[in-house]
């Protein structure tokens, strides 16, 4: 995609798909894609001094290359959701369900949950806790029986704990620092055995 986004506007390519991730800052910007990929495309470009080049063009061109079909299970995911589907589930997310919507679809699990709660279009998104308060109600659950699973600490772990959740935080590079999820996980595959009671 990141070499399918200069060809699209003429331009030879500079800096790697790596370089613009690490660009970019915070979650992303679900209101303005184009002006949150244009902000990392400017951080590489002047990494590589290409001013000459439009680094809206070139987030345009790559918001338009992304196939959100193009998606599949981490792993440990399908045991997770089967050990899971013993009770109601449900999703919450902070993208919009034009796009979030087609990826589970695409997955073949859209029908597993009884609700998904797409927070880019609620007044307030994680780490809030208005989305988490909201999926707890269409669940019709007990939040202290409910284990919330995220991998970020400050959008999934804090939000959750924010609307009374215990969490399972699906550890990657961060640092715990000073978060206090209830469980901290490796892979997917370990919940069953903490659904189980047994983590």
């Amino acid at each position: 995609m990141y070499e399918q986004a200069f060809e699209a506007i003429g331009e030879p390519p500079f800096g790697e798909p790596a370089a613009l991730w690490a660009a970019l800052t915070g979650p992303p910007d679900h209101d303005d894609p184009v002006g949150y990929f244009g902000a990392g495309f400017a951080r590489v470009a002047a990494q590589h001094g290409r001013s000459d080049v439009d680094p809206l063009a070139l987030a345009r061109a790559l918001r338009s290359a992304i196939d959100n079909r193009a998606v599949g299970f981490m792993p440990g995911a399908e045991t997770a959701i089967r050990a899971a589907a013993l009770g109601p589930i449900g999703i919450v997310t902070n993208g919009p369900e034009a796009r979030q919507r087609v990826k589970l679809e695409a997955l073949g699990i859209a029908d597993r949950f009884r609700t998904v709660v797409y927070a880019a279009g609620l007044a307030r998104s994680k780490p809030h806790a208005e989305p988490f308060e909201r999926a707890v109600a269409e669940l019709g659950v007990d939040r202290e029986r409910t284990l919330y699973v995220g991998n970020s600490l400050a959008y999934d772990v804090a939000g959750a704990q924010n609307a009374g959740l215990p969490v399972a935080w699906l550890r990657g590079d961060e640092e715990l620092g000073d978060y206090e999820p209830e469980y901290v996980i490796d892979s997917l595959a370990e919940l069953p055995a903490i659904l189980r009671g047994e983590g």
